[in-house]
C-alpha cells in the first residue's frame, strides 16, 4: 500500500475512532454491555440491546483467493427494535484490491441489509435464530459483483461454563454467476470463544462455502478480544486458509460500541 493509501485508511480510522470515543464516555457506568458479532464469520442469535444503536468498524487485509491482496475496511450497524427482532446493516467503508497483474482497484464495498429474528428456548443461554437480507451492488463492479444477492442464515447458540458456541448454516442465492456454476451459494461457520477473565477472551473458528461446480473454500479464524469498558469491545487475529481456492492468510482487528440509546 502506498503512502497515500495509508493516510486515507488512516484518516477514516481516525475519524470513526474519535466519533466512538466522545460518544462512548456517555453515561459509562449504567450502559449494558456491547454484542460483538465481529469478527468470526459465524453470527450469535443473540440480538444486541434493545434501543440501542450499536456499531462495529474493522481493519483487515488478505493475500490470495480471489486477489493477490485485498484490503478493507468492514462496518456493521445494529438495532434491535424489539426483544425478538432487529435490522443489521453492513458495507465497507473502503477496499483497495489487487489483481494477479498487478492491477489495484479501489472503492467502497456492497451494502447488505439483514432482518434478524432470534428463538428464545426454555434453556437459558440457549436460542436460535433467523437471518434474512438482501445485498445491494452499491460497490463498482472491480469491486463488488454487479448484482444483487438474497441471503439466508440459520443460527444456533449456546452457553456452556465460561464458553459460548455459535453455529450458522446458510445459503445465498448470488446474482452474478457463471454459466456452469450453481446458483445457491452454500456456507457454514463453527465459533467457540471463552473468557479468560473479566477483560480478555479468545475464540476459534472453522467456516467455509460451497458452491455447485466450483472448488469448496474452508478457513480457520483464531484472535483475542478485550472488553475496554461495557460499551467498548476490541478484537484482533489471523485468518488461515484449509483448502486451495480459500485465501492464503489474512490479518485483522476492529471495535465494537454501544453507541447511544435511541428510545
Amino acid at each position: 500500500m502506498n503512502i497515500r493509501q495509508s493516510i486515507k485508511y488512516s484518516s477514516i480510522l481516525s475519524f470513526c475512532m474519535l466519533i466512538i470515543s466522545s460518544l462512548a464516555a456517555q453515561a459509562e457506568d449504567s450502559a449494558p454491555t456491547a454484542t460483538p458479532y465481529r469478527p468470526t464469520v459465524s453470527n450469535p442469535a443473540t440480538l444486541s440491546e434493545l434501543g440501542w444503536l450499536e456499531m462495529e468498524l474493522g481493519w483487515q487485509t488478505a493475500k490470495g483467493g480471489g486477489d493477490k491482496w485485498r484490503t478493507s475496511l468492514p462496518f456493521l450497524a445494529k438495532l434491535a427494535l424489539t426483544e425478538d427482532w432487529g435490522i443489521l446493516l453492513g458495507n465497507e467503508l473502503a477496499v483497495r484490491r489487487t489483481d494477479f497483474d498487478d492491477t489495484h482497484y479501489e472503492g467502497y464495498g456492497d451494502t447488505t441489509l439483514i432482518v434478524k429474528h432470534r428463538i428464545a428456548t426454555a434453556t437459558k443461554g440457549t436460542d436460535f435464530g433467523v437471518e434474512a437480507g438482501y445485498k445491494l451492488p452499491t460497490a463498482k463492479d472491480t469491486i463488488g459483483s454487479g448484482k444483487p444477492d438474497f441471503i439466508l442464515n440459520g443460527i444456533y447458540s449456546s452457553d456452556f461454563s465460561d464458553s459460548h458456541l455459535d453455529f450458522n448454516l446458510g445459503a445465498t442465492r448470488l446474482g452474478a454467476i457463471d454459466d456452469s456454476d450453481g446458483r445457491l451459494q452454500y456456507n457454514w461457520g463453527a465459533a467457540v470463544s471463552h473468557n479468560l477473565n473479566e477483560k480478555w477472551g479468545v475464540f476459534g473458528e472453522l467456516s467455509g462455502v460451497y458452491q455447485h461446480n466450483t472448488p469448496a473454500q474452508s478457513q480457520f479464524m483464531t484472535g483475542a478480544s478485550y472488553n475496554y469498558s461495557n460499551r467498548i469491545v476490541f478484537d484482533g487475529g489471523v485468518t488461515v486458509g484449509l483448502a486451495t481456492t480459500s485465501q492464503d492468510w489474512s490479518i485483522f482487528s476492529g471495535v465494537t460500541v454501544l453507541l447511544g440509546k435511541l428510545w
